[in-house]
């Protein structure tokens, strides 16, 4: 009997102004492949300029890379309103970027995904850069934004609840531990 596993190619972003993470891997059957992973970046300019940028280098990864989904990181409410305005137009322009190629976006939390790949929602910035190089067998750890663009892809792979999605398989989870 011959298992067929449907392939997808989850495109993870990791949005900001000045630098944009991105991130490709390919999931078969619960298998996860990386692909691809860098950075936007945006040196300056007005910010009709920085969004332009967001959305034509995003495009470009997506007309490259060919993926079928895409997870991008929810804007978290900052002390400064200011600084969350500005973080969710660089949001909405890679968005934007995926919808024009009509690709399907989810969302997910920074809590969602540290708790998907590191098992803990307060998890460092380096322990994600270290797991994400462990479940993707990566030689070095990516730089953090390409890091958190992949980790947003590894959670929309699993599902986007982690080990709490496990429970509904019948295993039990308890602190972070499969039981």
């Amino acid at each position: 009997m011959t298992v067929l596993f449907a392939t997808r190619r989850i495109l993870g972003i990791d949005p900001g102004l000045r630098v944009t993470g991105f991130g490709l891997i390919v999931s078969i059957g619960g298998r996860l492949q990386y692909v691809a992973s860098g950075c936007v970046r945006n040196t300056g300019g007005e910010l009709p300029e920085r969004l332009k940028i967001i959305l034509r280098d995003i495009g470009s990864v997506i007309v490259e890379h060919h993926p079928t989904e895409v997870a991008i990181e929810k804007v978290f409410v900052n002390a400064n309103p200011q600084s969350t305005l500005l973080l969710g137009q660089a949001r909405g322009a890679a968005i934007s970027a995926a919808v024009l190629a009509e690709l399907p976006v989810a969302e997910y939390t920074a809590l969602q995904i540290k708790q998907a790949v590191v098992g803990h929602g307060k998890a460092a910035k380096e322990q994600v850069q270290e797991m994400v190089r462990r479940l993707l067998s990566l030689s070095v750890a990516p730089s953090a934004d390409a890091a958190d663009a992949l980790a947003c892809a590894i959670c929309h792979a699993h599902g986007g609840e982690g080990l709490h999605g496990l429970r509904r398989t019948g295993y039990r989870v308890r602190r972070g531990r499969i039981l």
